[in-house]
């Protein structure tokens, strides 16, 4: 194709300088029918060409991708598919072309959607190894335990090193954001000088002209037991923690879309597989500034400079609660058992993640597995024992007593076949306290291996296996007393005896 420069050239050379058609050519490198055309023209005219059409191998997959893309705009920001997922489904569908040709796609088309691009225009920011890191959450979601919910993921990244740590969680109340700072800090090996976050009510309560705020007491504790000073954004102006940003956006297409796709057993299981993922991006991503190195690597030289990470901060939340006359404490629409020597009282819940506390003058006295569904009950028969003493026909209708061990449900079922049995019942659970579960359990199976268990059976195979006898040896007593001749079994010796008195003398007359 000739241009403007070209055809202005070969006309000062033609009618200028008076050069001949064929000097042209060899100046030019041009045929000389494609000298001639042009020259005819008697005024100087733009040349016009046809545009120019490229053959892709999206072409065929142009229209479902901007099918796709049209769906995506009635969709919230946190559930639109990223390129790289309509890259992958296109993939399925059977295209075979690059990634760039998708994206270049996808960007056309927002941009005449929208009739304008964004020139939001942002610093770069740069932070000292071992300075600072960034805190965020974003709302995520998965299938966990059979149903798909709603999890809170927190999001800690380290601004040098850029190693980020991820956590999902079921809300984002206090206990849970203190947790996320332990296990981060852990997998960093250490803590930076300041923490940079937003305005979250679990952070902040009141937010002030400026930067003032009014930072929460638990929170202010947490950063005091790291040693770390927070810092907090302007008002809605997320850019400046716009490394952490691009974490979420960036782990949502490169992580939790895998997740997406799983079916998680448990949060624990979920939380493990996320630590993995991150140690794994930490191996593989190039680090922004120094792209020859690895996010591994540049995370190793900030270790040397953060502070060295104490024990992980108790980070509980406390309320307070009124045991019931059935020894339930009630929590967020559920209940927990707790000792029944503490009906009527008022109890401390210290509420962590993974379990709940059950605190009375300073003392814990019960423990359960912390749960986030609703209108369940949970129930630990160890704290009813001291009740079913005195009344032992709970017994057969008790509903804590539904999780006996399996030995114990057994015996009961045997022992509550008889009159009285529920209060012999009562006294072998009533052995719990005083020696153990394990003991009881395995004096439980001992007697019920014996073919006709009954209570006096089992508390004198637990009292044997507490004397230690269980081996049926006999055990040498010792004494600072000697013998220097030992006394031999001689049953000849009762004979003799006898023969003395006559009364007792063989054939004697009674």
């Amino acid at each position: 194709m000739i241009n403007v420069g070209t055809l202005a050239k070969i006309r000062r050379m033609h009618l200028r300088d008076g050069l001949p058609i064929k000097e042209i050519e060899r100046r030019t490198g041009l045929a000389r029918n494609t000298i001639k055309v042009w020259l005819r023209k008697g005024e100087m005219v733009q040349p016009k060409y046809p545009q120019r059409v490229v053959v892709s191998k999206l072409d065929g997959f142009t229209e479902m991708l901007a099918t796709w893309l049209k769906a995506d705009q009635h969709r919230g920001k946190r559930d639109r598919r990223t390129i790289k997922a309509l890259y992958e489904a296109l993939t399925e569908q059977g295209y075979t072309g690059g990634y760039g040709r998708v994206a270049a796609f996808a960007r056309r088309w927002r941009e005449d959607q929208s009739g304008k691009v964004d020139k939001a225009a942002f610093v770069p920011l740069k932070f000292a190894l071992g300075d600072a890191f960034q805190f965020d959450w974003s709302t995520e979601y998965a299938w966990v335990g059979g149903l798909r919910r709603r999890l809170e993921v927190a999001h800690t990244k380290l601004c040098g090193s850029r190693a980020f740590w991820l956590v999902a969680y079921p809300t984002q109340s206090h206990e849970m954001l203190f947790d996320a700072h332990a296990r981060a800090f852990a997998a960093f090996g250490g803590v930076p000088q300041r923490g940079i976050y937003d305005n979250m009510k679990t952070a902040v309560d009141k937010v002030g002209a400026g930067k003032k705020r009014v930072i929460n007491a638990r929170f202010e504790a947490m950063t005091g037991h790291y040693l770390f000073e927070p810092e907090f954004c302007n008002v809605a102006s997320g850019w400046e923690k716009g490394i952490v940003e691009k974490n979420v956006r960036d782990r949502r297409s490169s992580i939790w879309h895998k997740a997406l796709k799983q079916r998680w057993p448990s949060m624990e299981a979920l939380n493990d597989w996320l630590a993995q993922e991150c140690r794994a991006a930490w191996a593989e991503l190039n680090h922004p500034e120094w792209p020859t190195l690895k996010v591994a690597d540049v995370l190793q030289d900030e270790q040397l400079r953060l502070m060295p990470n104490p024990k992980p901060f108790d980070g509980y939340v406390e309320v307070l609660a009124r045991v019931s006359s059935t020894a339930l404490v009630h929590l967020q629409r559920n209940r927990y058992s707790v000792p029944t020597e503490h009906v009527h009282e008022v109890v401390s819940l210290r509420l962590y993640p993974d379990r709940l506390d059950v605190v009375a003058e300073n003392i814990r006295i019960a423990s359960h597995a912390r749960s986030f569904e609703r209108s369940l009950t949970f129930y630990d028969w160890r704290h009813y024992v001291s009740l079913i003493e005195r009344k032992p026909g709970a017994l057969r209708n008790g509903a804590p007593f539904e999780t006996l061990p399996e030995p114990l449900k057994k015996l009961q079922s045997i022992l509550l076949r008889h009159e009285g049995g529920d209060r012999v019942m009562a006294q072998v659970l009533a052995a719990v306290p005083v020696h153990g579960l394990e003991p009881v359990l395995v004096a439980a199976e001992l007697a019920l291996e014996s073919g006709k268990p009954s209570g006096e059976h089992v508390l004198n195979v637990l009292a044997r296996l507490k004397a230690g006898g269980q081996t049926g040896d006999a055990q040498e007593v010792k004494t600072p007393l000697t013998l220097t001749v030992q006394p031999l079994a001689n049953v000849q010796r009762y004979d003799r005896l006898r023969s003395v008195d006559g009364d007792d003398a063989p054939g004697a007359q009674p």
